[in-house]
């Protein structure tokens, strides 16, 4: 089945999009997600998660009942194989990890885009959820070119040639471009960087630069309250809270106050 890719209109309207993280394997997530109304798309980090290529097609089943798209952020180390697959389940839009040159831009690109001479895409019709209900290859064409394609900028390298980097992001039609600031402070050996002010400088750079190309910034958020810096930098896309650590703030608040009430019983 072919659904309209909501999260493309958005992004080529120029309006602001919204999204939330989810790492549990569980399709009732991406349902409860879309049952809310209140987000553009969900953003299943399978970097983080474990699943397999049938959980994929039940993750965008439960999406799609709740017009909730779905983007995946997979590994690197088989970022082709899993992007491929997501998309062949319904998915819509994939996060690329670990950019660190112009050719990991290529890459990434040649793995979502059709295998088309004026594309140099590496994706032939597969015969995966978006043929079930009909055959039509114009169609499985026109969602293919509809993917939302999205990198992550986190390593020190990739900083130091960013300018490169959004260069063949733009001609490569990248449409979205997300900080990672626990990668970065890793990558230059200094993990507790993320936690300090001294991040911000790099933060505002990516932000900055990435508004130059023309390529929509994207920022992960903990809480509401961050967001008011970052829509100052100019950023209007946005993914908030994490399913793991929003359960674990829940149910420290549930207990907590629990405990103490029932304290002296």
């Amino acid at each position: 089945m072919i659904l309209h890719n909501t999260l493309r209109a958005l992004l080529d309207a120029g309006s602001p999009t919204l999204g939330t993280h989810f790492m549990f394997n569980d399709p009732d997530i991406p349902e409860l997600i879309g049952d809310t109304q209140l987000f553009d798309y969900g953003e299943f980090s399978a970097e983080y998660a474990s699943f397999d290529l049938p959980l994929l097609y039940h993750l965008a089943r439960a999406g799609q009942a709740g017009n909730l798209p779905l983007m995946i952020k997979p590994d690197q180390a088989s970022q082709a194989f899993v992007a491929q697959g997501a998309l062949g389940a319904g998915f819509k839009a994939v996060l690329f990890t670990d950019i660190r040159a112009p050719n990991d831009v290529a890459a990434a690109q040649a793995s979502i885009r059709p295998d088309l001479p004026e594309e140099d895409g590496l994706m032939g019709v597969k015969l995966r959820r978006p043929a079930l209900s009909s055959y039509d290859t114009e169609r499985y064409l026109e969602d293919l070119k509809a993917t939302v394609f999205a990198i992550m900028i986190e390593k020190s390298v990739a900083v130091d040639a960013l300018d490169e980097i959004l260069d063949e992001a733009r001609a490569r039609g990248v449409d979205m471009t997300q900080w990672g600031p626990a990668d970065f402070s890793f990558s230059r050996g200094t993990p507790r960087l993320q936690h300090s002010e001294a991040i911000r400088p790099y933060e505002a750079l990516v932000i900055e630069k990435s508004l130059e190309y023309g390529i929509a910034p994207r920022i992960e958020l903990h809480s509401v309250e961050q967001a008011k810096r970052y829509i100052d930098l100019g950023v209007k896309h946005f993914c908030i809270g994490w399913d793991r650590f929003i359960l674990k703030q829940q149910l420290t608040q549930l207990g907590e106050g629990m405990r103490k009430l029932t304290e002296g019983l």
